[in-house]
């Protein structure tokens, strides 16, 4: 039987990808569900979700390292396949945070997580991860370009969760395992944001071969670049 060709190869790992992608953002939304409505039963299905996406890392992982050893790829493919193994990793670091999220859940209650608006505050940061992989499909760097616009969105609702936090903490019929919990949330969601960031990162990367992480980069720069 004749040797698949490289390309055809990267493809169904990108495919892989992009699965094991769809079930960490659908157990990201589930996660942000299960809190909102107090839903035990659906915080354990998340955690054995979250032990699927485990498995299916490391094996992406395996296929990747395989892939490098026996192929020994150079340019694109290279890039690609490092691409590839860096994104899995996030996605599954975002998958343990859905988890943080849920665990959470018994110290808080929906009345404190409406007045923080974490639900929606925790759809944005998903919309940032669903985005970044499509940038990664579409090997588009300007929409990649604009994740990082949207992650200032986050930190900038980070820092607002921190000040009210802070200053609730004040009152003494406060309780502060649950403003505690609040903020263990926001950082929770804040961090899952900045895994997209890195993630669309990456997809720059891929497509350009301009490492941009620590750099102010932006959707300009983007299009600067691209008529050098």
């Amino acid at each position: 039987m004749p040797e698949r060709p490289v390309h055809e190869l990267i493809k169904e790992l990108s495919q892989v990808l992009v699965q094991l992608s769809d079930k960490v953002i659908g157990n990201l939304f589930n996660a942000l569900q299960a809190v909102k409505h107090q839903d035990a039963q659906g915080a354990r299905q998340i955690r054995i979700v979250d032990g699927e996406i485990d498995v299916a890392e490391i094996n992406l992982e395996e296929r990747c390292l395989a892939f490098l050893a026996l192929q020994q790829p150079v340019a694109r493919d290279l890039r690609t396949i490092v691409t590839i193994i860096k994104i899995n990793d996030h996605l599954e670091r975002i998958g343990d945070l859905a988890v943080h999220l849920i665990e959470r859940m018994p110290e808080i209650t929906p009345e404190m997580l409406e007045l923080f608006e974490f639900d929606n505050m925790g759809m944005q940061a998903g919309e940032m991860v669903k985005h970044s992989i499509d940038a990664f499909v579409a090997a588009d760097r300007f929409l990649a370009g604009r994740i990082t616009v949207m992650d200032e969105v986050i930190d900038a609702i980070h820092r607002k969760v921190f000040s009210r936090v802070a200053s609730l903490m004040k009152n003494p019929d406060s309780d502060s395992n649950e403003l505690i919990a609040a903020l263990s949330i926001s950082r929770y969601i804040e961090r899952i944001a900045d895994h997209a960031s890195s993630i669309a990162n990456e997809v720059i990367f891929l497509v350009t071969g301009v490492i941009v992480r620590h750099t102010e980069w932006s959707c300009e720069k983007l299009i600067n670049f691209s008529s050098t």
